[in-house]
Parts: C-alpha cells; structure tokens; sequence
C-alpha cells in the first residue's frame, strides 16, 4: 500500500490516495499499526483520500486508537494540498467531503506547490445536546455552554463548549502546563457529560488578537495542532468577551490564523499543508482469499 505522510502545522497523518488504490481492509486496526510512533510510521492517524460523488474529494479521518473522526482542521489542508499537487484536480479552489459535510477551500501556492489553505469551516454549533455534551447553561437548555463549570480530577473549573464538526471543550488557563494538558485532558476527554467523548483546549490568552493553544485530542492524545481545536477557541474567546473575531493562535506545532466572520456566521482557518515523505507499507491488511 502506497502512503504520504503530510502535516499541517505539526499535526501528522497518513495519507492513503483511493483514487489510485483500494480502500484498505480494516481501516481501524491499519490505522492502529500504521499510526504507532515506535513500530509503524508514527502519525496522530489515518487518512483516506476517497473519489466523492458529492466533491472534489472525500476525507475518511481515523484516530491514533482506531476510532473514526468527523473533522480534521488541519487534515483537511492537507487533503487538498494532496489533491492539487497529485494533479486529482487542478484548481483554485477545492471542495472536500467528510462526514457527509463538504467545505470549500482555498489554496495558496509557491512554485506550483500548494503552501497554504484557508477553509470555510462552516458555522460552529452551539446547541448543548447537538454538540454533544449534558452540560447546561444556568440561561436555558438551548444556550451556549459559556464559562460553566466543570468538576473533575478533584477541581472544577470554568469550560466553554463547541462543535466544529467534532467536539471541543475550551479550558481557558493561566499556563497551558503539562499538569492541565496530560493531566486533566484525558479525564475530561472521556468523562460522563461528554457522550461521544470530547477534544480538550487549554488556552492562555496573551492579547485580544493572540492566544496559545495546547489540546488533547479525542482518540489521540496531544498533538502538536489542532484546527478544529483552534477554530472552537476563537468561538469560545468571543463568546466569552476575551477575544475579537479574528485572531492568531500558537500552537506547539506553528501557528493558525482564525476568523469568526460576523455577516455569516462562518469560521475561516489559515494555515500550513506541507508533504514529508511517500512510501510503502508492506504489511496491508487484506481480506481473507
């Protein structure tokens, strides 16, 4: 099986093009081998580069323990940067599937390559039960979840909700430490008023315009970036008046620009797609003959 490892922005995923080979058997488990740092290739997961009857492309996004992911932020720059640069189609502007939603993408190039992408994200979803997450807010069933408290690891602090396709809970901080991010992130990842589980933002706010971001992700663990990660930490800094709408997030792996436009509602993210290397893997799951 044919591969490409790409990140954006530090986070790293294996590319398998299904345009030019089959699906692969047991996407789960491939994912689980091919994705292991120390005896496979070593990635933060598996992606899919499918034909879409929908879009350009279809990404099917897997995680690190084989679960199955919604939405990739920073995959995603990556998917379209393989699209154009593979010569699957040559364009401007892309439109990519995953999860049944498809988004429009924008790329940047230099010297025929793509280097940047910026992705209408679509508009963050807010209603506690379609995050999902039994948190309320103390204004109604329907209101955002906003600074409400969170009880676990023996504290409770303050967290504000938000899906971008995928779930996010945005812990706003005064360091991003160790303590809170491998500590904390994978109590609240699996607790109880998270269903489907939940990604985990620690945010230190340096300015209105600037913030650092850690996240434990979803099936993952830490990565060095998180886009949908990053998108939900600018709903939740405007949502709780620490932010404007458009700002710079560092992440340990580089940095995105993020925008909550106000005439449409949408979410835009700007940021790297690079491509490190292609090779084979030779043990591919088959199907049994």
């Amino acid at each position: 099986m044919r591969f490409t490892k790409m990140h954006g922005a530090g986070n790293d995923y294996i590319y398998v093009d299904c345009f030019a080979q089959p699906v692969p058997h047991d996407i789960p488990e491939l994912a689980r081998r091919i994705s292991d740092r120390r005896f496979g290739v070593g990635a933060d997961g598996l992606i899919l580069i499918c034909p879409s009857e929908r879009a350009d492309a279809e990404m099917r996004m897997y995680n690190v323990d084989g679960s199955y992911g919604e939405m990739c932020g920073n995959g995603i720059r990556c998917v379209a940067k393989y699209v154009y640069d593979h010569g699957i189609k040559r364009s401007q502007t892309l439109n990519i599937e995953s999860a049944g939603r498809v988004l429009a993408l924008d790329l940047r190039q230099e010297n025929g390559l793509v280097r940047e992408v910026r992705v209408d994200m679509g508009e963050p979803i807010l209603i506690p039960a379609q995050i999902p997450t039994t948190l309320r807010s103390a204004s109604g069933p329907e209101q955002p979840v906003v600074d409400e408290p969170l009880a676990v690891a023996g504290r409770e602090f303050p967290v504000t909700c938000v899906s971008m396709g995928n779930p996010h809970c945005v812990v706003f901080v005064d360091d991003p430490t160790d303590a809170w991010v491998l500590g904390v992130g994978p109590v609240v990842e699996v607790d109880a008023h998270f269903p489907k589980r939940t990604n985990v933002e620690f945010v230190q706010v340096l300015s209105r315009t600037e913030l650092q971001q850690r996240t434990w992700e979803r099936g993952s663990g830490e990565t060095y970036a998180c886009g949908t990660g990053a998108c939900a930490v600018c709903v939740a800094g405007v949502l709780t008046g620490r932010t404007e709408r458009r700002v710079t997030i560092h992440l340990r792996g580089g940095d995105l620009s993020i925008e909550w436009n106000e005439s449409d509602n949408h979410v835009y993210m700007t940021g790297p797609a690079e491509e490190v290397f292609s090779g084979d893997w030779p043990d591919q799951l088959a199907p049994a003959q």
